[in-house]
């Protein structure tokens, strides 16, 4: 019952029900205010008609001039005779239509052609009360004659009596009712018929909405690649909220899946973080436990154990370099623009790829200057790590390329050698963190490195590798420049 109960209220609060309310009201106000206004019109248009009546019969006999001993003995006047002498008794029980009589000064209804007052002539005297004031009234009265209603007025002949013309308007108020019940069982209806259609079309106009509420509590449980569909014969408010709710889905299962590969990435940096670090900690760890132990007691073999303490200390020093690197590269930080002669650079890390490596071909394009905004200890970072990526894997004597260049609004780096090459795999995680060839030397951050930079800046990195076909990197950069002061 409880569970009833609350589906119950939860429909009557519901929009469905809440728009056919509404719309059911509106409706009743309009049927209200209508039949109100169509029956005021009705009895004002009957009224002004039994009002004319009595009015013209009212003139009529005050222009005459007549006494009542003059409409006594007036015989000819058979118009009058018939009016104010009833027929029979029939007439006396139920309402006339229409009552005359005669009253005196006092209001007292008096006698015609010797025929006393009936019991309707009397009444009608009595309800009209003061004859005089509603002889001097031109418009005619409402009164009430044993329950029945009448319109009546008042005529003063020349001898100071009053004749009373009464015209029931019980027909009139019949025929209201009527016409009262009739706008009511008819409005019923419409009222019925609109809370139906209103309901059928609310619910299929809603429908997108309760397309929306499934697919909302589908992604709740866990399925983020729903989408609302479109209906039929959408609104625009409607498809509006429809096209926002699939963008802000989109939206919310793109970054659920960049925070899923970032923590991957993060998992598997750590990772490798700690993989890199712990072999140089262990290499260090081991010489001192043998010094400790006093097994080095030559003093070449002291001297060969510090140089490989040396080393190792230096390799870590230089992968926490490399580390925190990239932390800030991460951490989007500000660079210090400004402009920079690009093709200086490239001269310089030729010049100190030569001095490391006497014995290798280097080729320079790089001729004039060509400025680019830029941070330069990054640029000087990317040329660093491109070079030291070819000394590293290619041997001594394999020709190197570094050419630089400004082309469709762009400026292009690029560092060929004619190495072994990479096969496709190898090329597609070329830039990902701690990603090494085989036993290669290096901590497998150069590229990243080189990409994170890049990035900063704004612009692309790309290879070019085939097996036995070498290597080249381009790195591509918006050649913008600053405005000199």
């Amino acid at each position: 019952m409880r569970i009833r109960w609350l589906n119950c209220e939860r429909g009557m609060h519901s929009l469905r029900a809440k728009l056919t309310l509404t719309n059911v009201a509106l409706l009743a106000l309009g049927i209200v205010a209508t039949t109100a206004i169509s029956l005021m019109g009705m009895r004002y248009y009957l009224l002004d008609q039994v009002d004319s009546q009595l009015t013209k019969m009212r003139d009529s006999l005050s222009g005459s001039q007549l006494t009542i001993r003059q409409i006594d003995s007036l015989s000819a006047l058979a118009f009058v005779h018939d009016r104010l002498v009833p027929d029979d008794t029939d007439k006396e029980r139920s309402a006339p239509d229409s009552i005359y009589t005669a009253v005196d000064g006092r209001g007292t209804a008096v006698g015609i052609l010797g025929v006393e007052p009936t019991e309707a002539q009397r009444g009608l005297a009595h309800a009209v009360g003061d004859a005089a004031a509603l002889a001097k009234d031109t418009d005619p009265h409402d009164v009430k004659v044993h329950g029945t209603p009448y319109r009546v007025t008042a005529v003063r002949l020349a001898d100071g009596t009053y004749v009373l013309m009464a015209t029931s308007t019980e027909a009139l108020h019949t025929g209201m009712s009527k016409a009262l019940r009739l706008d009511f069982a008819v409005g019923g209806l419409l009222l019925a018929l609109l809370a139906c259609l209103t309901l059928f079309s609310v619910g299929r106009r809603m429908r997108p909405l309760e397309d929306m509420v499934e697919t909302s509590s589908a992604i709740a449980e866990g399925d983020l690649t729903l989408r609302v569909p479109s209906s039929t014969h959408p609104t625009q408010e409607v498809e509006q909220l429809r096209l926002a709710l699939n963008s802000m889905l989109h939206q919310v299962e793109s970054a659920y899946l960049t925070r899923e590969h970032s923590a991957a990435q993060l998992r598997r940096f750590v990772a490798d973080a700690s993989h890199e670090l712990r072999t140089p900690l262990s290499a260090i760890r081991g010489y001192l436990q043998l010094y400790d132990k006093g097994m080095l007691s030559d003093p070449d073999e002291r001297k060969r154990a510090w140089e490989r303490v040396l080393a190792e200390t230096d390799r870590m020093g230089r992968l926490v370099d490399e580390l925190l690197t990239l932390a800030r590269l991460d951490q989007q930080p500000e660079l210090r623009f400004r402009n920079v002669d690009l093709s200086r650079l490239v001269r310089d890390a030729a010049e100190d790829l030569r001095v490391q490596q006497p014995q290798r071909p280097i080729t320079v394009g790089a001729d004039g200057a060509l400025l680019v905004h830029a941070d330069e200890s990054g640029l000087r970072q990317v040329l660093g790590n491109l070079v030291g990526n070819v000394r590293t894997h290619t041997p001594a004597d394999v020709p190197v390329r570094l050419d630089v260049g400004r082309q469709d609004g762009v400026v292009h780096l690029c560092v060929a050698d004619e190495g072994p090459g990479l096969c496709d795999d190898d090329a597609a995680r070329v830039f990902d963190r701690f990603f090494r060839i085989g036993t290669g030397a290096g901590s497998g951050l150069g590229l990243a490195i080189v990409q994170g930079v890049v990035q900063a800046h704004g612009g692309e990195v790309a290879v070019r590798t085939a097996p036995g076909e070498g290597l080249a990197v381009t790195v591509t950069l918006p050649a913008r420049t600053a405005a000199r002061p």
